[in-house]
């Protein structure tokens, strides 16, 4: 059986250059069917693709650690059981979303048990504040979620070099000093903030297409 966990790379700066035939790039459905013909490749990518809003979910309904672990590992192997049985794989985020969040729940009247009477007695109806569903946080890991895969999508159809320069620039820490930057990538530091700049604005107009919200 697959495992729920995934090995599948979040480094893009390494990426070749056609990115479209690796499956953490493919299309939910071409996922879901390869998935379905035990495609190990196909389920890891599948998993790392959405690993990171099922976790988000967790955090928000209070649980961390082991407890957000357990509900990752039953969320999974959950989907992956009924796999077969999903019509629109473009759906899957609501359905992971309100999967984990239906186990959330479970996990935290479990821990709830062990809550003495005094410290939930202003709860309405005596039941605790984790008793029902928040459409809140399934619409706010929602909206992070497909901000984040914009921002992936967006990486991706860009150059190497200009993924390589923003993931140097962006997303190390501690950021690199131009110096480095242009000796890694075979450049002048005089030219980095030129090609910076053509950089962002490639990916700010890929941005805008996928209707991301942000500003870089």
């Amino acid at each position: 059986m697959p495992s729920a966990r995934s090995n599948a790379p979040r480094n893009l700066s390494n990426a070749p250059s056609n990115l479209s035939n690796a499956p953490s790039h493919w299309t939910e459905d071409r996922l879901v069917k390869a998935c379905l013909k035990g495609n190990q490749e196909a389920w890891s990518a599948l998993v790392d693709r959405y690993k990171s809003l099922v976790y988000s979910v967790a955090l928000k309904y209070g649980l961390a650690g082991d407890e957000a672990s357990d509900v990752f590992q039953g969320v999974f192997f959950e989907l992956l059981s009924h796999l077969g049985e999903i019509r629109n794989p473009k759906a899957l985020p609501k359905w992971l979303i309100q999967t984990t969040s239906r186990k959330c729940l479970a996990a935290r009247r479990g821990q709830n048990r062990f809550t003495s009477i005094e410290e939930d007695g202003d709860a309405p109806g005596g039941e605790d504040r984790f008793g029902q569903l928040d459409p809140a946080v399934g619409e706010q890991a929602l909206f992070d979620f497909q901000q984040e895969r914009s921002l992936t999508q967006a990486l991706a159809q860009l150059s190497p070099r200009c993924r390589q320069l923003i993931h140097m620039l962006f997303f190390e820490t501690p950021a690199r000093p131009y110096e480095e930057i242009a000796q890694s990538l075979g450049l002048k530091t005089g030219s980095i903030g030129f090609i910076r700049g053509r950089c962002l604005e490639k990916m700010r107009g890929l941005l805008d297409r996928a209707g991301f919200a942000k500003e870089l």
